[in-house]
């Protein structure tokens, strides 16, 4: 199967951001990406506005979106009333999430670990186009710490996704942890993705580990943006565009240009007023002579 690559700078980068982008700045970055050549970007997050104002106006940003061939384009939901309104617009994927342990879910959701699974159970049935579903805190949570294996797995056997996402939210991962719980969640027979964060520098590491586990999606976000609002020294996701440039340079086809993901990371860049996290959009994508 081959590898797809999931920006997910959009949603999961800019809802951790200071400042709210307008919806229209949003579906311009999603087409930035989707120009780019990346095969899948996750774009908004059907959520109250008042609780994630980043995310505000998510119907128009999907309505701004400028389709690509062979893009696909995906959205969060949290709860039925997201999914009904995910149902309303043209994306093609839904994106659904919960906790590994209970703590996190009740901080993060607030629901049990049982009443996250049930609605998650509740949207996948339901779901009217292909589904992910993200196991968050799979490696490690900042309120339970050491997450054993066998309760993720336990979990994501309860999940009838089409796809199921190992997120290493707090970058705590190792990449022999990495690979081992992927290799052990493909038995399930769905195809599975890794989603890294680098808060301790594993996250490039991981994310081979998790290629070499036999996972078939990995999430990155452009320029490094992202993060964990409940673990607060949680840094962003793993840059796309640094990925990009591992993968290649290892032999690994991603069908993504990389001059061009740069050149999204540089406009950003201006228009968050800030340098972003990722090395290679600073580095430069080849050796300058």
């Amino acid at each position: 199967m081959p590898l797809t690559l999931c920006d997910v700078g959009p949603r999961d980068g800019l809802q951790n951001e200071p400042e709210t982008l307008a919806p229209s700045v949003r579906a311009e970055l999603v087409n930035r990406l989707a120009a780019a050549g990346l095969p899948r970007i996750e774009a908004v997050s059907f959520v109250r506005d008042d609780r994630v104002p980043q995310m505000a106006g998510a119907e128009e940003v999907a309505g701004g979106i400028d389709r690509q061939d062979g893009v696909e384009y995906a959205g969060l939901v949290l709860n039925e009333q997201g999914f009904e309104r995910l149902r309303a617009t043209g994306l093609d994927r839904v994106d659904v999430t919960l906790g590994a342990t209970d703590t996190f879910n009740r901080r993060n959701g607030n629901a049990s670990l049982a009443e996250a699974t049930a609605r998650v159970e509740r949207i996948l049935a339901e779901a009217d186009r292909p589904t992910t579903a993200t196991i968050s805190v799979a490696f490690g949570c900042p309120f339970e710490g050491e997450v054993d294996p066998g309760s993720v797995l336990a979990l994501a056997g309860k999940l009838e996704a089409d796809e199921l996402v190992l997120a290493d939210t707090i970058g705590v991962a190792t990449p022999s942890a990495v690979r081992s719980l992927v290799e052990r969640l493909g038995a399930l027979g769905k195809p599975v993705g890794f989603h890294g964060h680098n808060t301790r520098n594993t996250g490039y590491a991981n994310a081979l580990a998790a290629l070499e586990g036999g996972a078939t999606v990995l999430d990155a976000s452009i320029g490094g943006l992202g993060g964990c609002p409940y673990a607060p020294r949680a840094t962003g996701n793993i840059a796309t565009e640094d990925l990009v440039y591992l993968l290649e340079g290892e032999g690994i086809e991603t069908g993504v240009d990389l001059d061009a993901l740069v050149e999204v990371s540089q406009w950003l860049e201006g228009v968050l007023g800030r340098p972003l996290d990722g090395q290679v959009y600073r580095a430069g994508a080849a050796i300058v002579t």
